[in-house]
């Protein structure tokens, strides 16, 4: 049983993270949750426990690939890379949302299910873990990029972030396609 999920989609930069868990053994189950649901100190806990006891991947699709494929297919893909990054020839897949991962092998069975991350932990478990990667790459970002505040809002939406776009511009790893970022392309 392998739990999927993306984190990130609806951010306006940084690339969209995935993460493909099966969990081992058992775990605190009442602390798997939705990950936005937890602290991020919560999360972070959460997520050192689950890397040293389980098995998990976390894959990406770049900004480039956003743009070029859609942030549906994007994700998609992200997904994909987190599943074949565990090594697995066959198995069930339990993935967070609509829609199953295309274009993998006919070994694996697919379950997607809306909220999946409420009611399946190795769901939960993969979201906590992408969650942290992304937010950690995102930190790492706002020490290349100063201004914008991803160390704060890892590449959401805010208030703060659509502020900051407007004062400075759009830099390399926002999402130029999307609404709060293509506006100002052409003013800088």
């Amino acid at each position: 049983m392998v739990g999927v999920d993306e984190v990130g989609r609806g951010c306006l930069a940084g690339p969209v993270y995935a993460g493909a868990a099966i969990l081992l053994s058992d775990i605190g189950e009442s602390d798997l949750t939705d990950s936005k649901l937890l602290s991020e100190s919560k999360r972070e806990i959460l997520s050192e426990e689950i890397l040293k006891r389980h098995q998990v991947c976390i894959a990406w699709a770049t900004e480039e690939e956003i743009e070029e494929l859609n942030i549906f297919r994007a994700s998609l893909l992200a997904m994909k890379r987190a599943v074949e990054g565990l090594g697995l020839l066959s198995g069930h897949l339990l993935i967070d949302g609509r829609f199953p991962i295309p274009d993998m092998s006919s070994t694996f069975v697919q379950t997607s299910l809306v909220k999946g991350d409420l009611r399946a932990t190795p769901i939960s478990a993969a979201a906590i873990c992408a969650k942290v990667a992304r937010d950690r790459f995102m930190q790492g970002l706002a020490k290349e990029f100063p201004g914008y505040g991803f160390e704060k809002h890892k590449g959401y939406a805010t208030e703060a972030h659509r502020q900051a776009i407007k004062e400075l511009g759009p830099c390399r790893v926002h999402r130029r396609l999307f609404g709060g970022v293509r506006e100002y392309l052409n003013s800088y």
